[in-house]
């Protein structure tokens, strides 16, 4: 199941469970965690975007270690919400992931993510080195955080 709303990405993980947000960028691709009880993101590594399967074979070895559940990716949109050839590519990667693993997929519009995240990181006065090793990471942690922050909203409502 592909879907980009939030709630029924949710109803389809009745039990919660780990998720693995993706930012998949044009030269690597940021990952994030959550705890099982969808309460918080935390960046994780990047991996470098090259063929598919052996992006495949490096969340195939996440997937198990941390027993994932449900993947939210990034979408990235146009500011007016149109989408371009990169949204076109991620979803490609979402039906390629539906295909391999069978799991919930959330599209989550990224729009500002990686903004955040550069923001946050110079508020932590990290050097532009260190930035541009972990800016994909961190921004795969705010999409996940955003789109676990509109799931509790969702089922509180």
């Amino acid at each position: 199941m592909i879907t980009d709303n939030a709630h029924a990405f949710a109803a389809a993980l009745p039990d919660g469970g780990v998720l693995l947000g993706l930012d998949p960028g044009t030269k690597t691709v940021g990952i994030a965690t959550c705890d099982a009880g969808w309460r918080f993101a935390t960046a994780g590594k990047t991996i470098p975007r090259g063929k598919y399967a052996a992006l495949r074979t490096a969340l195939a070895e996440l997937a198990k270690q941390r027993s994932i559940k449900g993947f939210v990716l990034g979408l990235p949109r146009n500011m007016d919400g149109t989408e371009g050839p990169r949204a076109q590519a991620t979803r490609a990667l979402a039906r390629n992931l539906e295909d391999n693993f069978a799991l919930p997929i959330l599209l989550w519009d990224e729009r500002l993510s990686t903004m955040g995240a550069e923001r946050a990181m110079i508020d932590q006065d990290m050097s532009r080195a260190k930035r541009a090793e972990r800016i994909d990471s961190h921004a795969a942690a705010i999409i996940l955080q955003c789109a676990l922050d509109a799931m509790v909203r969702d089922a509180l409502d």
